[in-house]
């Protein structure tokens, strides 16, 4: 039996502000697990803190598309001006960290969280914050830092504190999402300890005295919360590095703490998921195991015989893109879905996935020192643009399906014939849109390919032309399908005069560089 394809895998655990609606939550999960490539690994939520937390795994443009998928999906769920709960927060979608798991590193890493905060500000209109790995000044490497003040707080900080500027998007709050901190971290384990005490004071003592900014353990990050609902408080701990302070070491403090102040440890609880290799030790002293490691549990030894380093790579010569050949037999196959507009749209993230391959090639390379700053910045972006433009090849399948949906509509009675022509006006002005915005997205893919064909390395400038001409064919299949549409809705003049004047330009633009 072959063994499996290694590629690399990044995990996704964004923060919502959400904990107490079932459908809401339900949404949001929904959200992520319909993207290709995603899966869906755990989803905690708790009503107190009044949070969720998703934790995703998969590959990097995989992670970046679900994460934007459900970052959209609460902001348009979850409004902060009526949220309240014990946990810190400052956006509907609060914290959103990508963490390498398998064949990525933490700059990898923090290059996706570029991109994606890029993306999510521009798709959303919400401010977003850049920390730890990813962080773009030192202050901002702590979430505590960029955190401070919350959603009231930065409602009056954005747009006129110079140093709570947002990295990306609008230097202003959104009026009901807030803002959003997106970065790169290694794995960190979320580990509570409840105490058998309503004494709040008591365990904001016992945070204070473990956590590392006030001299406790290192690598650990704490506050004490109140539990009304249990008459109990909890220490809530962010262990950011579980090599230097375990599960076991820091579950000890909180307990030696609590037994100083004549408290009793209630229970403990992980948030989320937990590696193996951190609750061995804990298993090893509690059963007095001689010598027991990680490698004896029969999960793991099976992982590592799956993902082995020797396991077969993919054959480059001939791509083995299984996914591409599916796409381009599906295009082929006798029936309109996928069409035009999708292919556009491929193009298009092919196009920004050439103008990410130039960049990274002129990261770090001697010569290029005085545009190191500007390629990072069209890196980033182009990442961003290339998940967007994915979306982009489903959204247009599904807009058609909803053109074709309102054709049959019946139409024997003049009521029947008005409620078709309203549907079938909408569906076209969907339709329409969908190739509109895959035309935007497509522009700012060819402006960053024009700019990086002139500042990239030069060794792979047939590449970055490459890029340009993709865009340009991205955005002109794009108007194919927005003209075509625009002719279905001859009695919507208004609309027709304002997509065009909106589109037009982008058009000329870049076929004038031709």
């Amino acid at each position: 039996m072959p063994s499996p394809e290694r590629r690399p895998l990044v995990e996704c655990v964004p923060n919502f502000s959400e904990g107490r609606r079932p459908e809401v939550i339900e949404a949001i999960v929904a959200a992520a697990a319909g993207v290709a490539g995603a899966t869906v690994l755990d989803c905690e939520s708790d009503p107190t803190h009044n949070r969720m937390v998703l934790t995703l795994v998969g590959g990097p443009a995989a992670m970046v598309a679900a994460a934007l998928a459900a970052g959209a999906c609460a902001v348009a769920r979850i409004d902060l001006t009526r949220h309240a709960g014990q946990h810190p927060r400052m956006g509907a979608v609060d914290v959103v960290p990508f963490v390498p798991l398998r064949d990525v590193s933490l700059e990898d890493c923090a290059e996706l969280a570029r991109g994606f905060g890029a993306a999510f500000a521009e798709r959303c209109g919400v401010p977003v914050f850049l920390y730890e790995a990813a962080a773009t000044r030192p202050g901002r490497r702590d979430l505590a830092e960029v955190r401070r003040g919350q959603f009231e707080g930065l409602r009056s900080a954005i747009g006129s504190d110079p140093e709570r500027e947002p990295d990306f998007g609008p230097s202003r709050i959104h009026p009901t999402a807030g803002a959003t901190a997106v970065g790169a971290r290694p794995i960190l384990i979320a580990y509570n300890v409840n105490l058998a005490t309503g004494d709040l004071g008591a365990a904001r003592a016992i945070a204070r005295a473990i956590r590392e900014r006030d001299g406790g353990l290192p690598a650990v990050k704490a506050l004490g919360f109140a539990l009304p609902e249990q008459d109990a408080v909890q220490v809530s701990m962010n262990l950011t590095d579980f090599h230097r302070t375990s599960v076991e070491a820091a579950f000890s403090a909180v307990a030696a703490a609590a037994a100083a102040r004549g408290l009793t440890v209630r229970d403990s609880e992980v948030v989320g998921l937990v590696p193996l290799e951190a609750v061995v030790p804990a298993a090893r002293r509690a059963l007095q195991l001689s010598g027991f490691a990680a490698e004896q549990v029969i999960e793991h030894r099976l992982l590592a015989l799956m993902t082995a380093p020797g396991d077969p790579q993919p054959d480059r010569s001939s791509l083995g893109a299984a996914r591409l050949t599916e796409f381009a037999t599906r295009v082929a196959a006798r029936d309109p879905v996928p069409g035009g507009g999708s292919v556009a749209a491929y193009g298009g993230a092919l196009a920004a996935s050439l103008v990410t391959m130039v960049g990274r090639l002129t990261l770090g390379k001697k010569g290029y020192e005085a545009v190191q700053e500007n390629i990072q910045a069209i890196v980033a972006e182009s990442v961003g643009l290339g998940s967007r433009l994915l979306e982009l090849v489903d959204e247009d399948a599904h807009s058609f399906e909803a053109v074709a949906a309102a054709l049959k509509l019946p139409r024997a009675s003049e009521a029947e014939r008005r409620e078709r022509s309203q549907c079938l006006r909408a569906a076209l002005r969907g339709a329409t849109e969908v190739p509109a915005r895959t035309m935007e997205v497509a522009h700012r893919v060819w402006r960053l390919a024009t700019a990086i064909t002139e500042i990239g390395n030069r060794s792979a400038r047939s590449d970055a032309e490459t890029a340009t001409g993709m865009a340009r064919a991205a955005l002109t299949g794009a108007w194919s399908n927005v003209r075509l549409n625009l002719e279905g809705l001859s009695a919507d003049p208004d609309f027709v005069e304002a997509t065009t004047r909106r589109l037009l330009p982008l058009l000329e633009e870049t076929t004038a560089a031709v």
